[in-house]
């Protein structure tokens, strides 16, 4: 009888070091930020991601910015959640977006847009924002400074510092008789007010006259468009979320009056603009997918990443809108262009 007590005993000590071993031995997910693709105790990534309007640019972003999740290993409905939610051009819904995405407690949010972005900010304060698509991040009361960002915010910029100076120089140098060129723009923007006042010194200094064509909402784009006819002999389209969402109404007036319509990127040069030097928005936003993983995987604070801007920047040209608008591309403007910046 004693004998099977003291056996009981050993045995029992045994199974709680067995036990204790596998509980010591065993491993929970890593929670965000600290090198796992999953948040804590198992749970996807959650990730918020607010778009002022839909457009190719916008759109175009928000894809290179999951691509590069995805090449990092994050698989969404695996482990990773996206919450898209598009604002619809509305300053109102852009903030009840970013209150909802705070009170979901996104691990982190993505801001499409300047409108968004400033939402965003406004509403978020504990979690990690990102933006892209922002033409003036410090005027637009979004980050400190570009190389220190400070906060809980950095992202990348679409405004190449050069970018809009040297289209208003080939503007300039390549229409005959040019005097004015008009501006279509929603200036409640802040990102339009940063675009439309580089572009009205690069004119300026050129000498040439400016005529603003003034638009609240997409509504009003093919009427302002109209008012410029007669007047200008170019028009140019700034990153406006507004007035872009509306391209097919600028194009479409233009084009029935012969007036060349130059645009701040790419992919509107794409949808039927005449020229732009420009980048492709879904390296932007593939580049700040990149940022992500250093804040979700890296553990990387967004205070310390700098914000970024295009590397590239290149004359991108649509034949087919340049006959159809009345611009004549001469060989020399052709020669360029790379193969893969010409639409034709």
């Amino acid at each position: 009888m004693k004998f099977s007590r003291q056996f009981g005993l050993v045995v029992l000590l045994a199974v709680l070091t067995v036990v204790s071993a596998c509980g010591a031995k065993g491993t929970e997910p890593a929670p965000a930020g600290t090198g796992g693709t999953e948040g804590k105790s198992g749970e996807k990534i959650k990730i918020g991601i607010t778009q002022i309007v839909e457009h190719l640019s916008l759109d175009e972003a928000r894809r290179g910015f999951v691509q590069a999740l995805k090449d990092a290993g994050y698989v969404e409905g695996e482990t990773l959640e996206i919450d898209f939610q598009n604002a619809q051009g509305d300053l109102s819904n852009a903030a009840t977006i970013s209150q909802k995405f705070a009170s979901d407690n996104k691990d982190l949010v993505l801001a499409i847009a300047t409108p968004t972005a400033q939402a965003a900010v406004q509403n978020i304060k504990n979690k990690p924002i990102l933006f892209t698509a922002v033409t003036d991040p410090i005027g637009a009361g979004l980050v400190q400074s570009i190389e220190k960002p400070g906060a809980n915010v950095t992202g990348t910029a679409d405004l190449h510092p050069e970018a809009i100076s040297k289209l208003m120089e080939f503007i300039a140098n390549h229409i005959t008789n040019i005097k004015s060129v008009g501006i279509l723009a929603n200036e409640g923007e802040q990102n339009t007010q940063t675009n439309v006042k580089q572009a009205v010194d690069a004119l300026s200094k050129l000498g040439l006259q400016v005529v603003k064509a003034p638009v609240a909402n997409s509504s009003e784009v093919k009427q302002a468009t109209e008012s410029l006819v007669g007047k200008v002999q170019a028009i140019y389209v700034p990153s406006d979320n507004t007035v872009v969402s509306a391209l097919a109404t600028v194009i479409s007036v233009a084009t029935d009056n012969k007036i060349p319509t130059f645009v701040a990127d790419k992919d509107s040069v794409k949808n039927g603009g005449v020229a732009s030097y420009g980048f492709e928005y879904f390296d932007l936003g593939y580049s700040t997918g990149k940022m992500a993983v250093e804040i979700l995987k890296d553990g990387k604070k967004p205070a310390d990443l700098a914000v970024k801007y295009p590397e590239k920047l290149d004359l991108v040209l649509n034949m087919k809108a340049a006959a159809s608008q009345g611009f004549d591309v001469t060989a020399a403007i052709k020669a360029e262009v790379k193969q893969e910046n010409l639409f034709e």
